[in-house]
């Protein structure tokens, strides 16, 4: 009924409009044009399929959110190989917009777990594409960000958990030697002889930062709650050593959630005096959003900013990848010039060895991913922009592409597959019903 329905609403729109989803919320962080024709109606893709604990695949409808797609995959003890960081993210979002988290040290992206899925096309067909049908549209479709097409299922890879996870909290004093031990936990899979299941970190600043080592465990005991009170990165921090922790799996799939990384202390929802009234059920990603709609239509920032005879700020929210030998040359560059703190680091490795043309990183080799997340003032916000863009690309890296981007069309040519994203586009939307990536990704159309 979902596909049929989102095939009624494609046949809708007319021909010189151009396809887009209608889609209330949205984790992208770039501003698009404003549009008068109907969008595709996802409204009966939202749920997962069907669940097979013993093969560990599950059947889920593209629209299906990761806070969904959890919820219906513990019970059974299993778990998608990579669970991104914010419960509305939706399994078809982050294949076609790249995902990552703390397992992809060890599983990859996202779309590395996808044994087959069906695309609507530009072109207004159905397809399913896998490594041996349409093996084209299947390799180009991740980062490719709704310009081939709409996932509307999905079969997934899913893994044996575990009710706990027990978690290392390591201090360091210096960058090179954080990711030092960052790059021998990868090569060896484990810390002290014993095997990591998760990985990733936070900076503060040159002298202190942090890795945080999760393992899966079944041995009972307290565990922490960070929906209250508590909140989970201020929980990592301490003077020197390591701090143990210790959460339910469901907890630490979702511990970034409650304060959107450390971003819910710009609604005040850190003060404690304001924390303590603060709904619960309101501490979580998806109503900040809605409170970040809310200023970008009626500029209740700016408006604050003008009050106190400051300039309007901008949006410096990036998450861009590095070889980890480049790392530490990319965390010194960025403390110097950016003032940005805390940061996320997040490490992955490629699973499949014949790569993905639209987001070309080497296979085999390790790569941190580092999030950062604030506003600036106007005009250093956009010259921010561009020279971390110039930066990451001096040092052979890679920018997500759900924010603001600056690249010229032939950067963005030769960084984001090129002519291999143009044969695809031809084969599987012909008329150009879908924005150009470029046109999407740069130009915010």
């Amino acid at each position: 009924m979902g596909v049929k329905r989102l095939l009624a609403s494609y046949r809708s729109i007319p021909a010189t409009a151009s396809v887009r989803l209608a889609k209330p919320t949205s984790n992208l962080f770039r501003a698009r044009a404003k549009r008068d024709a109907p969008g595709l109606d996802t409204s009966g893709l939202t749920n997962v399929i069907s669940v097979d604990p013993e093969a560990c695949t599950a059947d889920v409808a593209g629209m299906c959110t990761y806070e969904d797609l959890v919820a219906a995959t513990l019970p059974y003890g299993v778990s998608p190989l990579v669970v991104p960081q914010l419960k509305t993210i939706t399994l078809g979002g982050a294949v076609t917009g790249l995902g990552i988290e703390s397992a992809s040290f060890r599983n990859g992206l996202p779309h590395e777990s996808v044994l087959e899925l069906d695309i609507l096309t530009g072109a207004g067909e159905l397809l399913t594409a896998s490594p041996q049908k349409h093996p084209d549209l299947y390799r180009a479709f991740p980062n490719s960000y709704g310009t081939l097409g709409y996932s509307t299922r999905l079969r997934i890879e899913l893994e044996p958990i575990k009710p706990f996870v027990a978690l290392s909290h390591i201090r360091f004093h210096a960058l090179d030697e954080m990711v030092a031990v960052m790059d021998r936990i990868i090569d060896t899979g484990g810390l002290d002889g014993e095997p990591v299941d998760y990985l990733d970190g936070v900076v503060f600043g040159a002298d202190e930062s942090y890795l945080c080592v999760g393992v899966r465990t079944t041995t009972p005991g307290p565990v922490s709650d960070y929906t209250g009170r508590g909140i989970y990165y201020r929980s990592i921090q301490h003077e020197a050593g390591v701090k143990e922790d210790r959460l339910t799996m469901h907890d630490y799939f979702w511990r970034w959630d409650t304060d959107w990384f450390w971003c819910s202390r710009a609604f005040g929802a850190q003060n404690p005096r304001v924390r303590r009234w603060w709904p619960r059920r309101y501490r979580r990603s998806s109503f900040y959003w809605t409170l970040v709609r809310y200023d970008q239509r009626f500029n209740i920032a700016d408006r604050i900013e003008k009050r106190k005879n400051r300039p309007p700020r901008k949006l410096v929210v990036q998450d861009i990848e590095v070889p980890i030998e480049r790392t530490p040359d990319f965390l010194e560059w960025f403390l110097d010039n950016v003032p940005i703190t805390p940061i996320w680091l997040c490490p992955l490795r490629l699973r499949d060895q014949e790569g993905w043309p639209l987001y070309p990183i080497w296979p085999g080799h390790t790569y941190v991913n580092v999030g950062f997340w604030s506003r600036l003032p106007l005009g250093v916000a956009e010259g921010t922009n561009r020279s971390i863009e110039a930066k990451v690309r001096a040092l052979d890296g890679h920018k997500s592409l759900y924010s603001d981007s600056c690249y010229s069309r032939e950067e963005f040519d030769e960084l984001y597959g090129g002519e291999a994203y143009r044969t695809v586009k031809k084969t599987y939307d012909p008329d150009s019903r879908l924005l150009d990536l470029y046109a999407k990704a740069v130009q915010r159309r």
